[in-house]
Order: structure tokens, then C-alpha cells, then sequence
């Protein structure tokens, strides 16, 4: 699942597996604070409060989908990297969200859905939707996470 060019963040990719754990959007967006603030120390060199709010919206969103629409959450992975956190989100549909279409009405008889797929779409980097051969589905994305700006 790694990208080329996005070196891990230490000499091994550190995979955080929290599926066991994350039962709800909420607790998943826990689980994303705790890694980010692993990765970026908030004492020494802070990840952008922004870029982590991107992070927490879009494990939200695909958290939420997941339990709402997807049969429930089957995986839930984060992947800290050099530039972000690469996130991997499986549940058990295989149905695949609308592709994001531009301004104006979609075409005859398309039901548009509600603002948090567009949402990761907006935020997200590099997303792949891989049907899976038991059933379900994992979407795979990268959330850049840029350095805070430190005053000298």
C-alpha cells in the first residue's frame, strides 16, 4: 500500500491496526490523534493543526460510511509515511460511493448522496477502491500532514 516516493516515517513501516479497537467515528479520530502525535511530536516539531483536521474529517467520514452504509467496519488501518498518514478503510459492501461529478445536477435518475465522500475526495490524495474476493471493500488514501510552522 505504500507510494512510491513517501518513505516511512522511521527504518520500518509502523502500520497502526486499531480495528479491534475502533468500534465508532469517534474512536477512530482518537486513534488518528494518537498516531499523528507519535509521528509529530507536538513538543518539537507539530504537525499543522489543519492538515489534521483534514485527517480527522476524512477518518470520520470513511468511518461513518463504513457503519452507516457499508455493513460495518471489517479493517481500519493507518500507515504514518514521510509526507501524511495512509489510511485503509474496509467494510463489508461491496457497493462503491458515486463518483464526485461537478456543479450542477447530476444526470437523469443519479441520486446524489450527502457532502462526506466529496468531502474525502476534496481532502484526500492517491484514493484506490479495491473490491475484496470474500466481499467488502477497502478504500486506500493518503492525507498529506505538513509540519506546523515554528517561529524562530
Amino acid at each position: 500500500m505504500r507510494e512510491e516516493g513517501l518513505a516511512p516515517a522511521r527504518s520500518a513501516p509502523v502500520r497502526e491496526t486499531a480495528a479491534a479497537s475502533v468500534k465508532t467515528a469517534a474512536a477512530a479520530r482518537a486513534h488518528a490523534r494518537t498516531v499523528v502525535d507519535a509521528r509529530w511530536d507536538p513538543s518539537t516539531r507539530p504537525a499543522r493543526e489543519e492538515d489534521v483536521i483534514d485527517l480527522l474529517l476524512v477518518v470520520s467520514e470513511l468511518v461513518a460510511n463504513a457503519l452507516r452504509h457499508g455493513g460495518g467496519l471489517a479493517g481500519f488501518e493507518m500507515t504514518p509515511v514521510r509526507d501524511g498518514i495512509r489510511l485503509a478503510v474496509r467494510d463489508h459492501s461491496d457497493a462503491v460511493p458515486a463518483p464526485v461529478g461537478g456543479p450542477g445536477p447530476g444526470p437523469a435518475g443519479h441520486r446524489v448522496g450527502g457532502y462526506g465522500w466529496p468531502l474525502v475526495v476534496r481532502l484526500a490524495r492517491d484514493i484506490t477502491i479495491e473490491k475484496e474476493n470474500g466481499g467488502g471493500k477497502t478504500i486506500t488514501l493518503f492525507v498529506p500532514i505538513r509540519t506546523a510552522d515554528r517561529p524562530d
